[in-house]
């Protein structure tokens, strides 16, 4: 497949969305390899930039932290008659590849393989907050903290100008013929290319004395890092659209005057004795360390032959690992073992102080949970089910497979399990600072949480119960109903029906909670409608919904941004699954300030009437929307 411009006839191939999963029709998405300046690949919606996989670097797309390479060859042609790209399967691979990119009704660009049965996704973008285009400001990068809350830093010698954007710390000071050099910064998304000057036939010295001498060079890097760095890149005016990546990206040069320069040559250089004796330093250091660490594996051996035979009787099992639980896979998509150990309930019965009740963290509908702590010194929380669940082995054994398909950064990491007779337990992670809920439902706590840092965990959460659904499945039906009462969405309570949209309806519970500091499973007002959700419709409907913002914020917030995000929560609560938007369309509603659609009514409104004249209304004339819930089990 290609895709770019022929210059020569004018032809230019861009891949399209499909309207919907149903629709074969042009949808809203495009992914263009653009000619313009040095060419990179873009994904927009309509015309609106959305996410810059970058340009080619000769190793991979500049704006993709690592990609799988194992399969695919890339073919990147820029010259007079054409700026396309192309990808092929790599030659005389053992086994025969299928392998297919596509840019899904949602916006999101997916690079699939066939394996046996199904296509199993091993890239899609955009991934985090620091894809969005423009998302820090002009001068400053967009760096992301555990994956999950992103920062803009200023690029060396740039002050914030506010939270995203940044500008010279010393206005007026000459970068020309003044003493002025680069500042090397490590695994960057390079700026827009479509900005920058290219030239191919420089090395990099070349390059660098080549923007050096031109006083409106701002930054340089490699066009083509294959071959150990040839080709020239330069950016003339503000730098913009860059990030940072874990691993992955290249080096960026950044032009500083003479005092940051030797600021960061006195931070970062050492002298060569200082690096002799850092080298030996290590080398001693390495030495002890392998001298330690072989002694304590031979104890540890010794140790664990012990632990082993008593764990096998203690647990009455004759498996260490629970066998079937199914493959993960890690955040760039590759899978791996997810193996999870069965505890010795011996183990856990010392670790929690035989279920003491000091040690108890908390009751649910799954039964209590307890903090323990390993002799290894690791902290554990435990699930510890109820017995009178009437939950079998087989169906425990089931559940727990279900659990470890979902782990994600986002989630509580699970640990393992223990099964003795008709003790069943759950053992994941001990996080100390608690969950979300413990910050909004507190209102000590939550008077710590102004309106910015509210937006960040607004556009840092991540829902992804649905990838329990077929990659290729638009719902599913179960007749096992798990979660919690306030979050489910009406089509699951009720029918047992599953699909993203269900992540969206919990999405938008979470957002009107985040907003409003109160709980949509026990908030109670008399009105109109009994929960949060009700009251929030209630209030939008007669144009009030910034009376229900939590008067903790003091009205230190953007009242147009408040009032946007409460509508999008709306909109993600609608009753019919097929109004509520995709998360990649709240992720633009949320980022863009576009025109919102009307939304129509929420689900489980408890009580009121509602007429047909009543705006974006879907309920007949004076219906009135009472639901009987059957028992659920939360997990």
């Amino acid at each position: 497949m290609k895709l770019g411009l022929d210059r020569r006839t004018g032809l230019y191939r861009i891949l399209t969305s499909w309207k919907s999963k149903d629709d074969p029709g042009i949808g809203d998405y495009s992914f263009r390899f653009v000619p313009t300046g040095y060419p990179q690949l873009n994904l927009y919606m309509g015309q609106t930039l959305l996410f810059r996989l970058g340009s080619w670097t000769g190793l991979t797309w500049s704006g993709v932290p690592r990609i799988a390479s194992n399969y695919f060859k890339v073919n990147f042609v820029n010259n007079q008659d054409e700026a396309t790209t192309m990808y092929s399967i790599k030659p005389n691979l053992p086994t025969k590849v299928i392998a297919k990119m596509v840019v899904d009704e949602s916006g999101i660009v997916q690079r699939s393989l066939w394996q046996e049965t199904t296509w199993v996704e091993y890239w899609s973008g955009p991934r985090d907050s620091c894809d969005k285009y423009l998302n820090c400001g002009p001068n400053s990068y967009c760096d992301l903290h555990n994956m999950v809350i992103f920062e803009c830093k200023c690029f060396p010698g740039f002050e914030p100008k506010s939270s995203r954007d940044c500008i010279r710390e010393k206005q007026g000071v000459s970068m020309c013929n003044n003493g002025e050099g680069f500042v090397k910064l490590a695994h960057m998304k390079v700026p827009d290319t479509s900005i920058a000057h290219a030239d191919m036939s420089l090395s990099m010295k070349e390059c660098e004395q080549k923007c050096l001498r031109n006083c409106s060079c701002m930054a340089y890097a490699s066009a083509n890092e294959s071959e150990g760095g040839i080709g020239c890149l330069t950016w003339h005016g503000d730098l913009v659209d860059t990030r940072t990546f874990p691993d992955g990206g290249q080096d960026l040069y950044t032009r500083v005057d003479a005092v940051v320069l030797a600021q960061y040559a006195k931070k970062n250089g050492l002298t060569q004795k200082k690096r002799m004796l850092a080298i030996l330093g290590v080398s001693i250091a390495v030495m002890l360390l392998l001298i330690v660490s072989i002694v304590y594996c031979f104890v540890m051996k010794k140790k664990k032959e012990t632990r082993h035979s008593t764990y096998l009787d203690s647990a009455n099992s004759t498996l260490p690992y629970f066998e079937d639980s199914p493959s993960r896979r890690d955040l760039d998509g590759t899978r791996r073992n997810s193996n999870l150990p069965l505890f010795n309930l011996r183990t856990i019965i010392a670790a929690t102080d035989n279920f003491s009740i000091a040690n108890k963290l908390g009751q649910g509908g799954f039964g209590p949970v307890y903090k323990g702590l390993l002799q290894n010194g690791m902290e554990i929380a435990i699930k510890r089910l109820s017995k009178c669940s009437g939950q079998g082995i087989e169906q425990f054994k089931t559940e727990v497979a279900l659990i470890a398909k979902l782990q994600h950064r986002n989630l509580v990491r699970i640990l393992g399990c223990c099964i003795h007779k008709e003790e069943k337990m759950l053992i994941y992670e001990y996080l100390p600072n608690k969950s979300l809920d413990s910050f909004i439902f507190d209102e000590a706590k939550r008077s710590c949480l102004d309106w910015e840092k509210r937006f960040e965990i607004i556009c840092g959460i991540d829902f992804g119960m649905a990838r329990i659904v077929g990659g290729d499945q638009i719902e599913a039906n179960t007749n096992c109903i798990v979660g919690t009462y306030g979050y489910m969405s009406p089509e699951y309570a009720m029918q047992g029906l599953f699909s993203i949209k269900s992540d969206v309806y919990s999405f938008g519970v979470l957002l009107l909670e985040i907003i409003t500091g109160k709980r949509n499973g026990t908030y109670h007002h008399d009105g109109p409608s009994s929960n949060l959700i009700g009251h929030v419709w209630d209030l939008w409907r007669e144009d009030n919904s910034m009376n229900i913002v939590d008067p903790l914020l003091n009205e230190t917030y953007p009242a147009n941004e408040v009032s946007r995000c409460i509508q999008i929560g709306l909109l993600c609560v609608q009753e019919h699954a097929t109004d509520r938007p995709t998360m990649s369309t709240v992720v633009f509603m949320l980022g863009n300030d576009t025109p919102l659609p009307s939304p129509k009514r929420p689900a489980f409104i408890l009580k009121g009437t509602y007429n047909s004249t009543d705006r974006s209304t879907s309920a007949a004339s004076n219906s009135i929307n009472e639901i009987t819930l059957t028992k659920i089990d939360g997990r």
